[in-house]
């Protein structure tokens, strides 16, 4: 499942600290832009309000370079594992073909009525089937 998704991401102001390059804090918040986009336009779902959600049960970052202010940045997202209950995202923030922090989570189905966890639905199965045998 090598199928990626480019989010492009601006940056703020605020999002600079005294080291003058983007916190670590915010990248997460880049890397949640590229899930959102990911959710909506291959599942179809929005993951906020509904019933059944997507939660991150396990999140890992490796920082390879600084993002810096005026750096033109884009976050890639893809799909490299899908289980029973969880699918596995894989996501890149690059500028050009430089990869400047890499993160993979684990991502849940989640029943928010019953607060338990749930099989993935097999129509966000197919949707994702759909999205990575179509052309780019």
């Amino acid at each position: 499942m090598a199928k990626q998704l480019t989010t492009p991401i601006q940056k703020r102001f605020s999002d600079v600290d005294s080291f003058m390059h983007v916190n670590n804090i915010w990248q997460q918040t880049y890397f949640d832009l590229g899930k959102t986009e990911f959710y909506t336009k291959v599942l179809g779902i929005t993951g906020v309000f509904d019933k059944l959600r997507i939660i991150t049960a396990s999140t890992h970052t490796d920082y390879f370079g600084q993002v810096r202010l005026h750096d033109d940045i884009y976050v890639t997202t893809d799909v490299s594992r899908l289980g029973n209950k969880s699918m596995t995202l894989h996501q890149r923030i690059m500028t050009g073909d430089r990869c400047l922090t890499e993160s993979s989570s684990v991502m849940v189905a989640f029943d928010f009525e019953q607060q338990t966890t749930v099989a993935i639905p097999e129509e966000w199965r197919t949707k994702l089937a759909e999205y990575l045998t179509t052309e780019a």
